[in-house]
């Protein structure tokens, strides 16, 4: 994946991260957390505990969020590099 593809890609899913998170849909945030995750490479994903209760949503994209951010930045430098 090309750099261009991949901030194409991840400004899609952050737009609806967000559009979700300001929504309060803490549960739809979370999945596009694990989207966004699935599209970095294994060494770079996080690990994401499960989500098992809807309740727990929120506390949980809460603390994911930066290290997403950590995450795909890390990517993007790498793809700036190739």
């Amino acid at each position: 994946m090309t750099l261009h593809e991949f901030d194409a890609l991840i400004d899609r899913m952050k737009l609806v991260f967000e559009y979700a998170e300001n929504l309060g849909q803490y549960v739809d945030a979370a999945k596009v957390l694990y989207q966004m995750n699935e599209q970095l490479p294994d060494d770079l994903q996080l690990t994401l505990d499960e989500l098992e209760e809807s309740d727990a949503a929120k506390s949980f994209v809460m603390q994911y969020k930066s290290d997403m951010k950590i995450a795909i930045s890390e990517y993007r430098e790498r793809l700036m590099v190739f």
